[in-house]
């Protein structure tokens, strides 16, 4: 009786782990980016905005340290403590809480406009940036099947930074901090998932097309080369 070498058993079950759950972090993922948020609201309501914006960085450095020695990523752990700076700064350079999300909200618009214009010229940036990462090259641009789904993930993303922004804005304007952190929780994770999963879906159709293409263009050359080696000149 033959068992599975230890080491195929471990590759097979890290490829078994790749969950759209752990491609965002996993849960560790959600809870560090929901952390600060938290406790800058509770710590205002209580407390006051001065102690808050202390409140909130804190948790950001003790994040960050707790993801450094985890050995975790380090550019998201960098990241997430920066976006939290800027989000106290802008909240203490306009003397409201509400400001901790304006940095937030003004993002989404611009990050749903890039994206926007990246599939009004033709160049859906979920497919520009999937293929650069991976070294796919942009053939994919000459096949309307690849594009229109490259297009559909890219718009996808349109349609969550829209949500953001139009949601958020509307809490800010309405100074309904409370509710706004909401919003910004709620529309954070479980949005993504849904952008995630329709480009997880547009690469696997985009690649499935590659895979055909290069199957007939191989064909193709084959034919080729059996007509060149029947009909060539043996002198």
């Amino acid at each position: 009786m033959t068992t599975p070498a230890p080491e195929e058993d471990k590759d097979q079950t890290e490829e078994r782990q790749e969950t759209l759950l752990e491609q965002m972090g996993g849960i560790s993922g959600l809870i560090y980016s929901s952390v600060p948020v938290i406790v800058f609201v509770l710590a205002n309501a209580f407390f006051g905005l001065n102690p808050a914006i202390w409140s909130a960085l804190g948790a950001a450095a003790v994040i960050t340290v707790v993801r450094v020695v985890r050995k975790e990523r380090l550019q998201p752990a960098i990241s997430g403590f920066f976006g939290v700076g800027i989000a106290v700064f802008i909240a203490h350079q306009t003397g409201d809480a509400k400001g901790f999300f304006l940095f937030g909200i003004w993002t989404a618009l611009i990050y749903g406009g890039v994206f926007l214009l990246s599939v009004l010229i033709r160049r859906p940036l979920v497919g520009v940036i999937w293929s650069a990462l991976n070294g796919l090259g942009q053939s994919w641009r000459t096949d309307p099947v690849s594009r229109r789904a490259y297009d559909l993930a890219t718009l996808t993303f349109v349609a969550v930074f829209a949500a953001r922004f139009v949601v958020q804005k509307w809490l800010y304007d309405e100074d309904l901090t409370g509710w706004l952190a909401f919003a910004k929780l709620a529309m954070g994770y479980p949005l993504f998932a849904v952008a995630l999963a329709v480009t997880v879906w547009a690469v696997r159709k985009a690649t499935a097309r590659q895979k055909e293409r290069e199957a007939v263009e191989e064909t193709d050359a084959d034919v080729e080369a059996r007509l060149r080696a029947k009909y060539a000149d043996p002198a």
